[in-house]
C-alpha cells in the first residue's frame, strides 16, 4: 500500500494506474475508519479496480458548534486497516493541499481559506441536514469534486447511513456530468442495531447503551408500516415515542420522506425512507431504514 499525501503526487499515480488499463475505485472517508469502512473498501476491491481510500477531516463542511477538533484522527490505526483490506493508495492530504493559501481560523477553531469557489446543490441538500447544518452539504460537494477531479476514478463507493449525502452526490455526477459510478453500500450495524459510525467512540457507556434508541425508532416505524399504516405522521409520532424512553437522548428530526427527492410524504409507499438524526448526550448521530 503507498501513502500519499500530496495532491500532485496522487494526479500522478491515478493518471499511471489509467495508463496501465486499470480503473480506479475511490471510497472518500475522514477517517476514524470502522468496519463499515472496511465493507465499503471490499465492494470496490470486489470490482478489480485499484483502491484510492481518502482521508481528510473536511473542515468546510463543519458548522462552528460541530466536533472539527474532537473528530478521530489517528492515521497509522486507519492505514493499518487499509494494509488488512488490501487498499492500493491512500490519500492523506493536509488542508493545505485541498484548500491552498490557509488564511487562518473561523471562531469554532476551523481552519479556512482564501479559495473562492465552491460547489453547491440547492435541491435535495435544503432540508433535514442542511437545514440544521446550512453550509454542511456545500463543504461536502466541493471537497467530494475535488477528490473526483484529483484521482479521477471509475467508481466510488459510499455508504447508505448518510443516506442524504448519499443522494446529493448522485445528483453532484449527474449534474457536473462526472463519468463516475456512485455505488451504495448498506449500513452497517453491531449486534444491536446500531449504525457504525466514527462517532460511537464519544459515547460514554450508558449513552452506548441508550443510542440503540435510534434503530429501535427506525423498526417501530418499520413494524406499524408492515402493519398496514400508511399515514406518514402516525409512524414518525411512533419513533419520537421510542425516544422518550431514552433520557440521554434529544430526538432532532424524523421524518419519512420520498427517496429520490428527499421531500416529506403523507401517505407512505414500499421504498420511502425514514431519516432521523438525534444527540445521545453531547454526540448527535443519524441513520435511517428503507420501508
Amino acid at each position: 500500500m503507498k501513502l500519499i499525501r500530496s495532491v500532485a503526487e496522487m494526479q500522478e499515480a491515478a493518471a499511471g494506474v489509467k495508463r496501465s488499463g486499470r480503473r480506479i475505485a475511490l471510497v472518500p472517508t475522514m477517517g476514524g475508519l470502522h468496519e463499515g469502512h472496511a465493507t465499503l473498501i471490499r465492494k470496490a476491491r470486489d470490482r478489480g479496480a485499484a483502491v484510492v481510500v481518502s482521508i481528510y477531516v473536511n473542515p468546510t463542511q463543519f458548522a462552528p458548534t460541530d466536533d472539527f477538533r474532537q473528530y478521530p484522527r489517528d492515521l497509522d490505526k486507519d492505514s493499518s486497516l487499509c494494509v488488512r483490506e488490501s487498499v492500493d493508495v491512500v490519500f492523506a492530504p493536509s488542508d493545505a493541499e485541498i484548500y491552498p493559501a490557509p488564511s487562518g481560523v473561523n471562531a469554532s477553531g476551523t481552519p479556512h481559506s482564501e479559495a473562492s469557489t465552491w460547489v453547491k446543490e440547492v435541491r435535495l441538500a435544503k432540508r433535514l441536514e442542511g437545514e440544521r447544518r446550512p453550509e454542511h452539504f456545500q463543504g461536502v460537494c466541493t471537497v467530494v469534486a475535488k477528490l473526483f477531479n484529483i484521482v479521477q476514478p471509475n467508481t466510488a463507493v459510499f455508504g447508505q447511513k448518510d443516506y442524504q449525502q448519499l443522494k446529493v452526490i448522485e445528483r453532484l455526477v449527474r449534474d457536473l456530468c462526472y463519468p463516475i459510478e456512485i455505488v451504495t453500500v448498506p449500513i452497517v450495524r453491531q449486534p444491536d442495531g446500531l449504525a457504525l459510525s466514527s462517532r460511537i467512540q464519544y459515547l460514554s457507556p450508558e449513552e452506548r447503551a441508550q443510542a440503540t434508541v435510534l434503530w429501535k425508532a427506525l423498526n417501530a416505524a418499520q413494524d406499524l408500516f408492515n402493519g398496514g399504516e400508511r399515514n406518514a405522521h402516525r409512524l414518525e409520532t411512533a419513533m419520537l415515542r421510542a425516544f422518550q424512553l431514552a433520557p440521554a437522548a434529544r430526538l432532532d428530526y424524523a421524518e419519512i420522506a420520498d427517496p429520490d427527492t428527499l421531500e416529506p410524504v403523507h401517505e407512505v409507499k414500499r421504498g420511502n425512507i425514514a431519516l432521523l438524526a438525534a444527540h445521545i448526550g453531547k454526540t448527535r448521530l443519524i441513520d435511517n431504514l428503507i420501508l
